[in-house]
Formats: structure tokens, sequence, C-alpha cells
């Protein structure tokens, strides 16, 4: 391809360059500058330490990080499925087939993880 083909793509990557160097600096320019005490702490969760509380020390349920990967394993699934949609024109019934196996496969292991308690949250 010649160059007159990229050019679109390249008024594009040079206008949403400058507009988020523009609104940086614009907001570095116009916004308030109080700083507090509480502003230049660290963030740790919203959760403010105590005198003498180490509270990197904490630790958390199993069930927090089982959650956290579920939701990444079901996102992910929406991911798979925007191609497939855009695609489904020409997968035709052999596209529909292998969504449906792939979405079946996911429904057993939501209701795995259902049945045997990942998703509740009280302890």
């Amino acid at each position: 391809m010649t160059l007159p083909a990229y050019l679109p793509i390249l008024i594009l990557l040079v206008l949403s360059t400058g507009f988020a160097v523009f609104s940086l600096w614009m907001a570095s320019k116009i916004s308030p500058r109080r700083w507090t005490p509480a502003k230049l702490a660290p963030y740790e969760c919203g959760i403010t330490p105590e005198d003498g509380e180490e509270v990197g020390r904490e630790r958390f349920p199993v069930k927090f990080y089982l959650v956290a990967m579920l939701f990444i394993v079901f996102d992910i699934e929406t991911a798979f499925m925007y191609p497939w949609a855009v695609a489904y024109d020409e997968l035709k019934l052999f596209g529909l087939i292998e969504m449906g196996v792939f979405i079946g496969i996911l429904l057993a292991a939501y209701v795995y993880v259902w049945k045997r308690g990942a998703l509740e949250w009280a302890e």
C-alpha cells in the first residue's frame, strides 16, 4: 500500500496524541493545588493506619482471590464473543455450534462454582 492509504491512521494518531497531551497540560495549569497531609499520605485501600498498627500485614481471605479470578475468566469470555459476533455471517451454523459449546462449558463451570459456594460472601 502507498502512504496516502495510511494517512487517516496517521491523522488519527496525531490528533489523539495531541488531545491527550493538551488535556494533561491544561489540567496541570487550571487544577487547584492545595496539598494536605491526607493527600500526601500513601493510599492503602481506604484504611487509615492507627498508631503503631501495620496495615500491610492484614491477610485477605482466599474467597477474595477466588472471586477475582472468576471475574477475570468470565470477563475474558465477553472478549471472545465480540470477534465471533463480528464474523457471525461468515461462520454460519458451524460458528453458532462452536459458540454454543463454548457458552455451555462456561455455564457448566459457573454452575460448578456456584454449587461449591465460591460465590457466597458469608464466612
